[in-house]
């Protein structure tokens, strides 16, 4: 116990004195895994509604691949993007590896599962008569779609939430494709894994308090939001 209240002690110094490390690392928490979030979202949202509406030969191999996908291991994600990223790798090339972006792409992979999962979820659980309906009232293809969504609203914010707690909590793709390098590719899970190797207890629970806070505060937003549309 005393030494998580020295480690809050030491996450409130922190951050009433503006630690520029501490900020660095912060924004470059939430730019890597809301980039992931985001581009899963574009991607994720789309096949999900797609493999809940479709009906064809294989489906279920598919969804059983995306259950499968979302219990994935992050280190085992990261390890098969470090593979294809290497110099020796198929994408040697790009050289991606040990940056943000390479980061960014094995967030992604871990997140889209998720995404493609919570939203086939909410939208089989809609009525399957609904999109005919649209249809006979007029609704074109995007209108539809547009309804659609907010019908499934609730499950596609849970979609948000479940993709951007995954990724922003991760450590071992993070470590394996960023390299944990300071001031370049250390995020807060990463800085927290090199701290504790240190014996910096204190400042390690400094920086877990404060991912726990920002985990919370995007959630929180994310919770308010679907209360609001119950309401």
């Amino acid at each position: 116990m005393a030494e998580l209240w020295d480690g809050f002690q030491e996450a409130l110094r922190l951050i009433l004195r503006g630690d520029a490390n501490l900020r660095d690392i912060a924004l470059r928490t939430v730019l890597v895994s809301g980039s992931a979030t985001l581009l899963a979202m574009l991607v994720g949202v789309p096949v999900g509604y797609a493999l809940a509406r479709a009906r064809f030969r294989g489906r279920t191999l598919v969804l059983g691949l995306v259950n499968t996908g979302m219990g994935m291991p992050p280190v085992v994600i990261g390890l098969i993007v470090w593979l294809m990223l290497v110099r020796s790798g198929p994408f040697g090339d790009l050289e991606l590896i040990y940056t943000k972006r390479a980061m960014v792409t094995a967030q992604f992979i871990i997140a889209v599962p998720l995404v493609v999962g919570f939203t086939s979820a909410a939208v089989q659980s809609l009525p399957p008569q609904l999109p005919d309906l649209l249809a006979s009232l007029g609704a074109g293809r995007l209108r539809s779609l547009w309804l659609l969504g907010r019908e499934a609203r609730l499950g596609l914010l849970a979609a948000i939430m479940a993709g951007f707690g995954a990724v922003v909590s991760e450590v071992g793709a993070s470590m394996t494709v960023g390299g944990n390098l300071q001031g370049n590719t250390r995020v807060l899970t990463t800085a927290i894994v090199t701290e504790t190797s240190r014996g910096q207890n204190d400042r390690a629970i400094a920086l877990g308090i404060i991912l726990f806070l920002m985990a919370f505060a995007v959630n929180l937003v994310l919770t308010m939001v679907q209360h609001r549309r119950l309401r």
